[in-house]
């Protein structure tokens, strides 16, 4: 009896010991979930503490950005949110990261899951944080010339320097007003935010590249972001060389994003400008800018029209003052030179000579020398009718020169002698005293008219006639004109013709190409 009792109360020890382990076991557990419970919730209390504590006084502009640019609350292939009624893709603050990561990781409705993945095969668990309306983003433009510059005065290549800026809200970027910092200067972080793709279209060639001493990235307390390019362009332009130098050529380039359509980006001029802003240090060089303007880029002129697009107009003109000192006014000598030969004695051929074949090298000389600068085109300039023109009038001078040369050496038709440089005289009347001639010039069979033949004037030969009379040598054949006088008289008609055609064409030619430019 007493080994049972024994046995019995043994027994009972050991069940004892068995509750007892399993007591201290949830114990321990208990203590384990709790304090992993705490540390959760610290760890969490943390996080929120830190992320709120990134706007507090004293953190430098890079702690705030690096704390607003972590990848669990910003992704810089999302577009800013506009119409999103949350902070950031569905993010209340920055606190929420892990809440609704975890929902999202674990959603508590298969059946919602499995019916949502049937309507879209392309459901991700992260699908719900961007189902809310979008808006369609607005990035303020504004250009800031600096500097402008051409080649040459016969090219059709400007290079335009300015400042593009691009402004736009993205709510992700907010910071306290407890920073010390008006704004943060994000110009390392350029690579972590999003940015406009902004494309150049219709334009030459950059000059430089990108890099970040041509660039800043400002964000401001509210979320606006501040991006500022430089850039330099060789701008391609178009100009009317048919009319050159008359023409006013103008060069474009506009600005679109290279992959978000209108409804998702819309670009517009800041403060709607209708005209470029000009840096009060603006420089030129062979760059003479008359007017611009700012516009949208029209429809038919799209390439894509379901794109936003901003186009700038810059309308350049030529030097007139370069171009009337160094062709015009020096043809205009050249041609006016070569009329000075009609004023010469025509049979003054060094000199006539000399002034003719001067002007026309001279002429040539300079015309095929600046002729070398212009931009080569098929079809017929202004440059082209100038030369043609002038050149003209001076090998026409060259030509009444050898005209007048040939027909003042021909052999006269009667017998007269002349003495050279004597005038010629024609003979008209002469008196006559006792039937002898005074000039001693008058033929043997000359017709003479006498006064005192009788009653009625009488008619005979120099020979035979009243030999006490007083009689008038009277010439009944008329001789040709002399060969002096006709090239004496194509001289003074030259005089005359050529100085009011020249004028003619030189009033035409800058009335006609002035009003077509």
């Amino acid at each position: 009896m007493g080994w049972v009792a024994l046995g019995r109360r043994a027994g009972g020890g050991c069940r004892l010991s068995s509750n007892l382990s399993l007591s201290f076991a949830s114990l321990a557990s208990s203590f384990i979930l709790t304090t992993l419970f705490v540390l959760t919730l610290a760890l969490t209390l943390a996080t929120l503490v830190r992320a709120e504590d990134i706007f507090e006084e004293g953190k430098s502009d890079k702690e705030i950005l690096d704390n607003l640019l972590l990848s669990t609350r910003y992704d810089k292939r999302l577009l800013p949110p506009v119409q999103d009624a949350d902070f950031c893709c569905g993010l209340r603050s920055p606190g929420d990261t892990i809440a609704r990561t975890n929902e999202s990781a674990t959603p508590s409705d298969p059946k919602q899951n499995k019916n949502k993945n049937q309507n879209n095969n392309h459901y991700t668990p992260h699908q719900h944080l961007r189902t809310h309306l979008r808006g369609t983003l607005t990035v303020n433009v504004s250009v800031l010339l600096l500097s402008l510059a051409s080649p040459d005065e016969s090219s059709l290549k400007y290079e335009v320097e300015f400042l593009l800026q691009q402004q736009w809200y993205d709510p992700r970027l907010r910071y306290s007003n407890r920073s010390r910092y008006e704004f943060l200067n994000a110009i390392h972080h350029h690579n972590d935010i999003w940015l406009p793709d902004t494309y150049f279209i219709m334009h030459g060639d950059f000059k430089d590249p990108l890099i970040p001493v041509h660039f800043a990235l400002r964000i401001y307390r509210n979320g606006t972001v501040n991006y500022l390019m430089r850039r330099h362009l060789i701008l391609s332009c178009q100009g009317r060389l048919n009319i050159f130098p008359f023409d006013d050529p103008q060069c474009s380039f506009a600005i679109e994003s290279i992959s978000y359509e209108q409804t998702a980006i819309t670009y517009v001029w800041k403060n709607d400008e209708a005209t470029l802003r000009k840096s009060p240090s603006l420089t030129t060089l062979n760059a003479y800018l008359i007017r611009n303007q700012t516009l949208t880029c029209p429809i038919k002129a799209s390439w894509r029209g379901n794109y936003s697009c901003l186009k700038v107009d810059l309308i350049f003109t030529r030097d007139r003052a370069f171009y009337f000192t160094t062709v015009f006014i020096p043809g205009i000598i050249l041609v006016t030179s070569s009329f000075i030969t009609f004023w010469l004695e025509w049979n003054a051929v060094p000199a006539r000579v000399m002034i003719g074949v001067t002007t026309m090298l001279n002429f040539f000389t300079t015309s095929n020398g600046f002729r070398s600068t212009l931009p080569v085109v098929s079809n017929l300039t202004a440059m082209n009718v100038w030369d043609g023109v002038c050149m003209c009038f001076i090998y026409a001078s060259l030509l009444e020169f050898v005209c007048v040369n040939y027909v003042g050496r021909k052999r006269p038709l009667h017998n007269v002698v002349y003495r050279p440089g004597e005038n010629p005289v024609t003979q008209g009347t002469k008196k006559r005293e006792g039937g002898n001639t005074t000039a001693g010039g008058n033929e043997p069979n000359e017709i003479i008219a006498c006064t005192n033949c009788g009653p009625n004037p009488c008619t005979h030969t120099a020979t035979n006639g009243c030999a006490a009379e007083c009689c008038f040598v009277q010439v009944r054949k008329k001789e040709p004109p002399h060969p002096i006088r006709v090239a004496k008289t194509i001289d003074v008609i030259a005089r005359v013709l050529f100085p009011i055609a020249y004028s003619v064409f030189l009033v035409f030619f800058f009335y006609h190409y002035k009003g077509v430019s």
